[in-house]
C-alpha cells in the first residue's frame, strides 16, 4: 500500500503548530516578575524561547540546504545536546521582556511554517542523498525532530508552572 504523504505532512505540520502555541500560551501565563529565573538547566523561559527562534530559522534554512543535497549549516555546530548551537541561537534571538520574545517566536515560526507549507509533501519527505554520520537527514526528520524536542520542553514549563506555590 502506498504511503499517503500528504496526510502525513499534514499530521506533522499540525501536531507541530498546535504544541507550539501549547508552549507559547504556556510562556504567556509564566509570572511576570520570574521570566529571569533560571528553571532548566542555565536557561530562563526567555533563552527556552530564544532556542526555539534558533531552531525555527536553522530549520527553515536547512530546508533550502537538504533540497540542493546541502548538510544543513548547522550540523557543524553538533555536539552533546547541541549546546554550542542552542548557545548561539539564546545570544542571538534573546529578547529582554516576556512579550518581545513570544513576539520574536511568532515571527520565526510564522516564516517557518510558512516555508514548509510550500513544500509538496514528496519534497518533505524525499530523501536528497543528504546524510550525517550515515544518518538519513530529510526536511521531515527535521520538523520531527523539533516537535520532539518542544514537546519535552513543554513538559518542562508545564511542570515548573505547576510547582509555584
Amino acid at each position: 500500500m502506498k504511503k499517503d504523504y500528504e496526510q502525513e505532512k499534514k499530521a506533522l505540520l499540525t501536531a507541530f503548530h498546535d504544541n507550539r502555541q501549547a508552549l507559547l500560551t504556556c510562556a504567556r501565563s509564566w509570572p511576570y516578575d520570574r521570566t529571569e529565573e533560571i528553571f532548566l538547566g542555565s536557561w530562563s523561559v526567555l533563552d527556552l524561547l530564544a532556542h526555539l527562534s534558533g531552531w525555527d530559522e536553522a530549520n527553515r534554512a536547512a530546508v533550502s540546504d537538504v533540497q540542493v543535497g546541502k548538510l544543513p549549516e548547522f550540523y557543524a555546530h553538533k555536539d552533546p545536546d547541541w549546546q554550542t548551537f542552542n548557545a548561539m541561537s539564546v545570544r542571538q534571538y534573546r529578547r529582554p521582556s516576556l512579550p518581545q520574545q513570544i513576539n520574536q517566536v511568532n515571527q520565526t515560526v510564522g516564516l517557518l511554517e510558512d516555508c514548509l507549507m510550500e513544500l509538496d509533501a514528496a519534497a518533505f519527505y524525499k530523501d536528497y542523498g543528504v546524510r550525517y554520520k550515515g544518518w538519513k537527514v530529510i526536511i521531515a526528520r527535521l520538523i520531527e525532530s523539533e516537535l520532539h524536542d518542544e514537546r519535552i520542553h513543554l513538559e518542562q514549563m508545564q511542570t515548573w508552572l505547576a510547582g509555584i506555590p
